[in-house]
C-alpha cells in the first residue's frame, strides 16, 4: 500500500521532535524523500507543506526545507487572583510592565456571535469595541491584542466611549458608574489568527502559528455581564501555568494503603 503523504509527515516530525534535525538543519531534498519512502513527488510536497503550515519548518530559497527555529516560551502564571497597582486592575504579574503601543481604537460595532449568549445579548446586538495593543514599552514588540465589549446601553454617553478612560480604566469607571465590586472569570482556548491579527503581533508570515485566547468576563455586584475581554497572543511565545493544589479527596497512596 503506497505510503500516505500523513505518513511521511509523521515520520519527518517524529525526527524533528527526537533531535535527528535540529533547528537550522536542512530536511532531505524532495527527490531523496521520494526515493526514501517510494512516494510520487506531490506526496511528499504534501508532506512538507504540512510541515511548514505546522511552524515546524520553512522553505528557504536556493538552500530547501530548513527546521525552523522555535523561540523560548514564556510563562504566564494565571494564579486565579486579580492584581492592582498605581494604574489599575492588573491580572497577569508577567505582563505587569506592558503598555498600549497604540492609542486605543474605539468604535461602535456588532456583538460577536460566539459572545453574545454570554452577554445576555441577541445575535447582532449593538456593544461598544475597544481594541488595544499591548507590548512592550522599551522594545515596542507588541505582546497581545486585547479588545474589549461593552453592552451599548451601559457605556454610550460614559467615558468608557473615550479613548482615555482615566486612571484606572474601564474597570474603575465600571465601578464608580455603580457596578462595584467587580468580578471575574475566564476561559482559554486557541484559534489560528487573522492575517490583520498575524501582522499586528509579528507572527512569521510564511507558517502557521496559533493564538493563545483568554476569555475574560467582567460581572457587576448583581451579576450583569458588563464587559467581556478577549485577549490574544502567540501561542509560540507564551503558555499558561498554574500551580495544582490537592482537594480534600485526593490523599497519598500511603495514606489509602491497608495497614
Amino acid at each position: 500500500m503506497p505510503v500516505s503523504y500523513r505518513e511521511i509527515a509523521a515520520a519527518l516530525r517524529q525526527q524533528i521532535s527526537d533531535g535527528r534535525y535540529q533547528p537550522g538543519d536542512k530536511l532531505p531534498m524532495l527527490t531523496e524523500l521520494q526515493e526514501q519512502y517510494g512516494a510520487g513527488y506531490q506526496t511528499v510536497r504534501s508532506a512538507i507543506q504540512l510541515l511548514e503550515q505546522e511552524g515546524l519548518v520553512v522553505a528557504v530559497r536556493r538552500r530547501g526545507t530548513i527546521v525552523r527555529e522555535r523561540p523560548e516560551k514564556r510563562r504566564i502564571t494565571r494564579s486565579r487572583q486579580v492584581y492592582r497597582d498605581e494604574i489599575g486592575y492588573y491580572f497577569d504579574p508577567a505582563a505587569q510592565s506592558w503598555v498600549a503601543l497604540e492609542t486605543p481604537t474605539v468604535r461602535w460595532g456588532v456583538v460577536p456571535v460566539d459572545l453574545a449568549a454570554t452577554m445576555g445579548l441577541s445575535v447582532g446586538s449593538e456593544v461598544l469595541i475597544r481594541d488595544r495593543i499591548m507590548g512592550d514599552p522599551d522594545t515596542r514588540a507588541a505582546m497581545q491584542l486585547a479588545t474589549s465589549y461593552l453592552p451599548a446601553d451601559l457605556a454610550r454617553g460614559t467615558q468608557l466611549a473615550e479613548s482615555d478612560t482615566g486612571p484606572g480604566g474601564i474597570y474603575d469607571r465600571l465601578e464608580e458608574m455603580g457596578h462595584a465590586p467587580l468580578g471575574w472569570k475566564e476561559a482559554v482556548s486557541a484559534r489560528m489568527p487573522s492575517p490583520e491579527e498575524a501582522e499586528s503581533l509579528g507572527l512569521p508570515a510564511d507558517v502557521g502559528v496559533p493564538l493563545l485566547r483568554i476569555v475574560r468576563v467582567t460581572r457587576s455586584s448583581t451579576g450583569q455581564v458588563v464587559e467581556i475581554n478577549d485577549t490574544r497572543m502567540s501561542a509560540e511565545l507564551f503558555e499558561i501555568g498554574y500551580d495544582i493544589e490537592r482537594e480534600g479527596s485526593a490523599h497519598t497512596g500511603a495514606e489509602s494503603a491497608p495497614a
